[in-house]
């Protein structure tokens, strides 16, 4: 039996994700927590073999989570699972510890095979993160080497709605009722942009954003 722990902040998800595992012979679904220190908090009293771990939540974050976990409790499998399919994100998480990476539109088949994999000590990234990572590899110049990244190409299609709105003035606040998400959410994206863009603060950012071309 696999006893799986589920960790994300949206009850929803969690619920969605609890459902459809329950059934599943040979799984079983031994907690759900909002957050990694609440998952922390159980794993004590709650004998645990894989985790699977959203990246950004309140309190303490699925990279924060994940290095506990190795640290701690270094024979629970950790497997993300998350929206974000940029790179940066998936090594995050794989350099922190996680031993695969699923997208939440991930299939059920799948996310059960991945469960099965990481418990048998195989590296597992799903198929859509393996399919972009291949094109990525194959868009090759005439002189078969890698065509140079743009910054456009570097941001995501949310990220690139953040970074015009963020060069339009708007606070966190503002942008997150505009995008119908969270603040935090936001915040992420925004430090994410920065990362990306190598940029020092937000004026720098915007700078960088217009001599680009990346917002009008």
């Amino acid at each position: 039996m696999i006893r799986v722990f589920l960790v994300d902040d949206h009850p929803v998800v969690r619920d969605g994700i609890r459902s459809l595992l329950e059934h599943q012979t040979g799984i079983e679904v031994v907690g759900t927590a909002g957050n990694g220190q609440e998952l922390l908090d159980q794993l004590p009293a709650v004998p645990t073999d894989l985790v699977l771990v959203d990246i950004n939540m309140p309190v303490m974050d699925g990279y924060t989570t994940t290095q506990h976990l190795r640290e701690e409790y270094p024979d629970i499998k950790v497997l993300a699972l998350s929206m974000l399919m940029e790179e940066l994100y998936i090594g995050r998480m794989l350099e922190a510890g996680a031993s695969g990476y699923l997208l939440k539109s991930t299939g059920k088949e799948e996310i059960l095979h991945a469960i099965h994999a990481v418990m048998e000590g195989k590296p597992f990234l799903c198929s859509e993160i393996g399919l972009a990572m291949l094109h990525k590899v194959l868009n090759l110049d005439t002189h078969g080497a890698a065509a140079p990244a743009q910054k456009n190409q570097l941001l995501s299609k949310r990220e690139m709605e953040v970074l015009q709105l963020i060069a339009e003035g708007l606070t966190n606040a503002e942008i997150a009722d505009q995008l119908f998400t969270s603040k935090r959410t936001v915040e992420t994206h925004r430090q994410n942009i920065l990362e990306k863009t190598q940029a020092k603060n937000t004026a720098a950012l915007v700078k960088i954003a217009l001599s680009d071309g990346l917002i009008k």
